[in-house]
């Protein structure tokens, strides 16, 4: 796509990390110094009020794991939880149904209690959804101290159905006309995978682990589900640090994975893409850099990052437990560690 910059393969010699990554020191061009830093200041103990606490820094250079350091207690064993990076995971499976050609992006989102005549939801596309431009009336807040859909979708009067929940609200604007970061559109994506691949919960947990985790060697992966089987695309998929940055590494290799194709071409693009309506800061179901560097993430409440940047093919991976007053300076701190890896040439 014109104005992208173009995803690096991987590089002649390096083994893709589907059992084991390949590992090694930073390479010479790299800025030891500041890496080092940057991590000493992260896993102070106890930890800065700055920034929280963080529990797992990885760097993916080139292909290779070339630093990764977790917390006292931590290690590469331990899973994590996702939080909102699961979104990017979602975007995921809903690329390979389109490329099965089991749903259509500009089609009206297959939903029946929005088909009914005289209903403006009738409108929402798959395509709105991903971008997160339904004009749903749902309420992205994390502080209890007044109406919360995200609390109480998840947590509350609509945790045993998520996407039901989420169905059920009316529109707020129309279509595509208004950008608004919800976790219960996703699960509404979420809900509508899992009704394309069919068989409930255990049909789209065997779609999920055979169609995406496994053929990245992401065996860590467990994804969890609401009573009602739905996938809860928005929030919970558990994982260790590596297996984010395999994934971090399937979406800088354009979805392509030793040889295979696992996302449609394009579908990284798509992700990559900006919605107009989100001023340039969103794409679809990922996020991206304001600052010109190409940069877009995968970003999860309390601070979890995947970073992918193909300018300096590279994926950062950090998780911790910060407020959302404390995620500039960790955001600040991992500009730093992208500044220390250089553009490729």
């Amino acid at each position: 796509m014109p104005g992208l910059f173009p995803l690096p393969p991987q590089p002649d010699g390096v083994p893709w990390p589907t059992s084991e990554w390949p590992e090694g020191p930073p390479d010479p061009d790299v800025d030891i110094a500041e890496l080092a830093a940057v991590a000493d200041r992260a896993f102070q103990v106890p930890a800065p009020d700055s920034h929280g606490e963080t529990l797992a820094l990885l760097a993916v250079h080139r292909g290779r794991l070339v630093f990764e350091r977790y917390a006292p207690g931590r290690g590469a064993a331990d899973s994590f939880p996702s939080w909102s990076m699961a979104k990017s995971i979602t975007h995921a499976a809903i690329g390979i149904l389109l490329g099965e050609q089991r749903l259509a992006l500009a089609a009206p989102a297959p939903i029946p209690t929005w088909r009914g005549d005289g209903d403006p939801r009738r409108e929402i596309t798959l395509e709105h959804l991903l971008r997160m431009v339904d004009g749903l009336d749902f309420v992205e807040v994390y502080e209890p101290t007044g109406r919360s859909d995200v609390i109480e979708m998840l947590f509350g009067a609509g945790k045993e159905d998520v996407a039901g929940y989420t169905i059920a609200r009316p529109l707020a604007h129309p279509p595509g006309s208004y950008w608004n970061y919800s976790s219960g559109t996703s699960n509404v994506v979420a809900a509508i995978a899992g009704a394309a691949v069919g068989g409930g919960r255990d049909g789209m947990e065997a779609f999920l682990r055979h169609a995406l985790f496994e053929p990245i060697g992401m065996h860590s992966a467990q994804p969890r589900f609401d009573a009602a089987g739905t996938f809860i695309g928005s929030s919970f998929v558990f994982a260790t640090g590596r297996d984010f940055a395999r994934f971090g590494l399937l979406a800088l290799r354009d979805g392509v994975w030793d040889g295979k194709r696992v996302l449609p071409a394009g579908w990284i693009d798509h992700a990559r893409t900006p919605t107009p309506a989100s001023f340039g800061q969103y794409g679809a179901h990922w996020w991206l850099a304001l600052d010109g560097t190409r940069i877009f993430t995968a970003n999860g409440f309390q601070g979890q990052y995947i970073v992918v940047d193909p300018e300096r093919d590279l994926v950062l991976v950090r998780l911790g437990a910060s407020t959302p007053a404390q995620r500039a300076a960790v955001i600040r701190d991992l500009r730093s560690i992208v500044g220390a890896f250089p553009a490729r040439r």
